[in-house]
């Protein structure tokens, strides 16, 4: 039988959480729900993804979104924000800085990915930064539910966010990774990426969610930590980093 989750495009992750993968750029969007609050994980490279994603979330648990969780400064994760009025958005200590300093860039780096000019623009001049900065560890509380926000990086930037969500009634942990994982291509380092750091935050990454965890890329088919570890070792000998201990 169907979830309302899928019916609605999403892919059920566990009790309260989904995600979807969306078209175009393939970017994860992660959904957390407690019993007095809701967070999203990233919110797409529109403002018209931003308010599409409100509304289906909406529709399926009758309630709005209340908390933003930005894994990182790229405009497929971040220009929907302004489209979620009045929540609390939470990002990478450094992460809003940048935000308010590199709209012209993030804008012309959406453009040059093929989002519509005037889109771009719209979403720059709106861009919301984090009101809530991570620096180690974060939780927040969603009601009866605790989700674990961790400054993980640098590696894919010099501000990537992991989302830890505990397991429950012996369901494993699930962690929303950023694109510090991705499955359905080579990690992308572009330049803002921290090549030599990448294997150090996939380390950290590893160390919160476990080996028993299951982990969701900023691109891709959700993987294991076995997928990790290999990432991780692909990357230190792509960059001629030291292997793990």
């Amino acid at each position: 039988m169907h979830t309302a989750w899928e019916e609605a495009g999403w892919e059920r992750l566990g009790d309260g959480v989904a995600r979807r993968r969306m078209p175009g750029w393939d970017e994860t969007i992660g959904v957390i729900a407690g019993t007095t609050g809701v967070m999203i994980v990233d919110t797409g490279a529109t403002l018209r993804d931003g308010a599409q994603l409100r509304r289906t979330i909406r529709g399926v648990l009758g309630r709005n979104v209340t908390h933003v969780a930005l894994t990182h400064p790229h405009f497929d994760h971040v220009l929907g924000t302004a489209a979620f009025a009045g929540v609390e958005v939470f990002g990478a200590a450094g992460l809003g800085d940048l935000l308010r300093r590199g709209k012209d860039e993030l804008r012309r780096d959406a453009v040059r990915q093929g989002v519509d000019p005037d889109a771009a623009a719209e979403a720059a001049d709106l861009l919301v930064a984090p009101h809530h900065h991570v620096h180690g560890q974060l939780t927040v509380e969603l009601g009866e539910r605790q989700v674990l926000l961790a400054n993980v990086g640098p590696g894919h930037t010099a501000h990537d966010l992991a989302v830890l969500v505990p397991g429950r009634q012996g369901s494993p942990e699930i962690v929303f990774c950023g694109d510090l994982v991705e499955e359905s291509g080579e990690p992308q380092a572009g330049p803002d990426a921290l090549p030599q750091q990448w294997p150090g935050a996939l380390d950290r990454l590893l160390a919160l969610g476990g080996e028993d965890a299951v982990y969701v890329p900023g691109h891709g088919a959700v993987v294991d930590a076995a997928f990790v570890h290999a990432q991780r070792d692909a990357l230190a000998a792509r960059f001629g980093v030291a292997p793990a201990p």
